[in-house]
């Protein structure tokens, strides 16, 4: 599983960085978290507003840090 955390560093995009680690973890998933901070890059994955969420190519997240039980049950 490849997840996508994508946003610049900003207070909002560390947390959502955080959370999607915390629960890869948890969860004892075998995924690659990747922090993507390239707004061009970002952009290409059609996310305009970070912080952004991709999982496996499907974008789950844009704007705003889903809750850490979202993240949860986007990885399974």
């Amino acid at each position: 599983m490849k997840i996508q955390v994508l946003g610049t560093g900003c207070a909002k995009c560390n947390e959502l960085e955080k959370l999607v680690k915390e629960v890869v973890a948890e969860k004892g998933v075998a995924a690659t978290v990747e922090k993507v901070t390239d707004l061009q890059q970002i952009a290409m994955l059609g996310v305009f507003t970070t912080p952004g969420l991709v999982i496996d190519g499907v974008i789950k997240a844009v704007g705003a840090v889903p809750s850490k039980k979202d993240i949860a049950a986007w990885v399974k």
